[in-house]
């Protein structure tokens, strides 16, 4: 593994240990060119997936951009780190078990959209409002009214 710092191929491992429930081995790393420290983390991947856009353009499926969106809409939210970890991993593995590698891109946020409304509804309408591209406050009423018969009605 190159070293991050100063770019070394020999770097060493020095603890590993499982991560993100058991679907992920986290490996602390020392370069001893530079000193420098740093974690790597080693995963399956059933298959290479395909995203096809919606403009029909095709791209490398990137894990890590999907952990970016959902991190962005969890931001500031109570759920911890460990549980938005198996919650990225579940996604792709889903994703991966759907049995193609080609997968249309609103499939992908169906899914996200899914998996957030179980975990958080705060962070399920901020990725909904990037996702459906909520353009003025009305989509947002709008989108909000839908959810407000799911949640039940408020107690007083």
């Amino acid at each position: 593994m190159r070293c991050p710092f100063c770019g070394n191929l020999d770097t060493q491992v020095k603890d590993s240990r499982p991560a993100e429930d058991h679907s992920a081995i986290r490996r602390r790393r020392f370069c001893p060119a530079c000193g420098g420290r740093f974690t790597t983390y080693e995963r399956v991947q059933l298959r290479d997936l395909v995203v096809i856009k919606s403009n029909g353009r095709r791209e490398d499926f990137d894990r890590d951009k999907l952990e970016r969106s959902i991190r962005i809409a969890l931001q500031k939210r109570p759920i911890e780190p460990d549980r938005i970890d198996q919650m990225i991993s579940g996604i792709v593995r889903r994703l991966e078990s759907l049995g193609e590698t080609d997968i249309a891109s609103h499939k992908i946020g169906e899914i996200v959209m899914e998996t957030l409304a179980r975990i958080d509804t705060v962070a399920y309408v901020r990725f909904a409002s990037v996702y459906k591209n909520f353009q003025a406050a009305d989509d947002f009423d709008k989108f909000v009214s839908q959810l407000r018969p799911l949640s039940g009605p408020d107690e007083a």
